[in-house]
């Protein structure tokens, strides 16, 4: 399966959503912000960066710019709830981005991620 980066800073739903990907066949590296995610990527380069938009130090936009100049394939899913205002007049980078809104379900989680890894 695929190598995840996932960066969210609520413990509890990061704690899950790691738990939930590595159930359904997934390595998962996990951070607390884009800080240390993007330290995370510089050392151990992955398949999937999934990461919160609104997040302290670099924001998951801004981690995802970063990452896809330094990767250009790189697939990227955000998730969040703040994703129509946060996405707006914003350069991403990744030419494949996908928005996940909270609240979603786990299930939708992950069937995403397998529809995005196998495009």
């Amino acid at each position: 399966m695929a190598r995840i980066l996932l960066a969210e800073d609520d413990d509890n739903l990061r704690r899950f959503l790691s738990r939930g990907l590595t159930r359904a066949g997934h390595t998962v590296l996990a951070a607390p912000d884009g800080d240390a995610a993007f330290a995370l990527i510089l050392k151990a380069p992955v398949d999937l960066l999934l990461a919160d938009v609104v997040m302290p130090g670099i924001d998951g936009i801004e981690l995802a710019r970063r990452a896809t100049i330094r990767w250009p394939e790189l697939r990227v899913m955000f998730i969040t709830g703040f994703a129509a205002v946060a996405l707006r007049n914003r350069e991403i980078g990744a030419k494949t981005a996908t928005v996940l809104a909270k609240p979603f379900h786990l299930r939708q989680l992950v069937e995403e991620v397998t529809r995005l890894l196998a495009a």
